[in-house]
């Protein structure tokens, strides 16, 4: 087998500012593995969170295509992602993410098949995605919660953690009032206090807010799990929940964990999760990491699984070199296609995110 690893920079249609720190591109590797004329496509991001900047990376994936290669075809090689043999032994999870897309994608071309059949799905996955309002003033907020409400976006994700929490909470009254049937989740990532949290999520259950991500720093998963049994509305762990076990740990004991294939390690690592919350009482959310189509593309054929999915992360881009997934109309879908039914758009030319989501044409820089 062949394989081949590029970088590539990912510029964000716009700056999105969360309670850590602000955003305005990020670099993407990709990982491509070829046979018989075949071509399966994986994608990490680089994350200062996770400490993975693109020489790490693709130090990581061209030591992980080394391995690719010893096992002759991707079936092969596919097994020994899920036995563990591949990447190796402390591997970051993003990238054993990265490899298992592409031999899944790959595997599923050779089987003419698409993803989520191989999984197990025979109907094409579909779901209203949450879409991300980063911490800015409320005129933006406003001007953006009424061009995705128009657009079809039915779930608004809206971060929060600003220094004055009423900033935060006028913020999500002015998009409460321009997207009244909008279903409204909120993100602190994590900047509250415990009694910071416990004084302000009655407030956000006023207003009508369905779920609260991480509203705590994480590293006191029990802090989380005390602060859930008396909230006024659900909270979902994410930055607690990266793998299986901190999963384990909070199963039954907060309403939500946020999966992302780049923290637990990939699609099936993300399958043992779904398994292991199902009939629980805490629900599974799937989330993204900001990136193209190809690296929201494996979580899309999970879709059907979850309760809340915020994959998002190729409609903040200002031009997406992939496509094949949808999102724009507040949907996103994984198609018939083969593989992870994605294809790379035409050369020079790519999609350029409007300010709702909506996307036109544009030359690619």
């Amino acid at each position: 087998m062949k394989t081949t690893v590029r970088v590539t920079r990912l510029e964000l249609a716009e700056p999105l500012r969360i309670s850590r720190g602000t955003m305005a591109s990020r670099d993407a590797v990709w990982l491509t593995v070829e046979r018989g004329g075949l071509r399966g496509h994986g994608e990490v991001v680089a994350s200062a969170y996770y400490g993975l900047d693109a020489q790490t990376l693709v130090r990581l994936l061209r030591d992980a295509a080394a391995g690719i290669g010893r096992c002759g075809d991707p079936e092969t090689a596919l097994g020994a992602v899920r036995g563990g043999e591949l990447p190796g032994p402390g591997t970051p999870p993003a990238v054993s993410a990265a490899v298992e897309s592409a031999l899944l994608d790959l595997v599923g071309k050779r089987a003419g098949a698409p993803v989520h059949q191989l999984l197990g799905s025979l109907t094409p996955p579909a779901a209203a995605t949450a879409r991300t309002i980063g911490i800015t003033t409320t005129e933006r907020a406003a001007a953006l919660a009424a061009c995705l409400a128009a657009s079809g976006f039915t779930l608004l994700k809206v971060k929060a953690g600003s220094a004055d929490p009423e900033e935060d909470l006028a913020r999500v009254r002015t998009i409460r009032e321009h997207a009244p049937r909008a279903r409204l989740l909120l993100d602190p990532n994590g900047a509250w206090s415990v009694p910071q949290a416990t004084e302000l999520l009655p407030r956000y259950a006023a207003l009508g807010v369905e779920a609260v991500e991480q509203p705590i720093a994480p590293g006191d998963p029990e802090a989380l799990a005390r602060l859930a049994a008396r909230s006024p509305l659900p909270l979902i762990a994410d930055e607690d929940a990266v793998c299986y076990e901190d999963a384990r740990r909070l199963v039954g004991r907060v309403h939500g964990v946020n999966v992302k294939l780049a923290k637990c390690g990939g699609v099936h690592a993300a399958l043992r999760i779904a398994e292991l919350l199902a009939g629980s009482g805490t629900d599974l959310m799937l989330g993204c990491l900001t990136a193209s189509t190809l690296g929201i593309a494996p979580a899309v054929h999970l879709a059907d699984r979850a309760r809340w999915v915020d994959l998002d992360g190729h409609l903040l881009l200002a031009r997406d070199p992939w496509t094949g997934i949808g999102g724009g109309d507040g949907t996103v879908g994984a198609g018939e296609g083969v593989g992870l039914g994605i294809r790379p758009r035409a050369p020079g030319r790519a999609a350029v995110a409007g300010p709702g989501g909506g996307r036109h044409r544009a030359d690619l820089a």
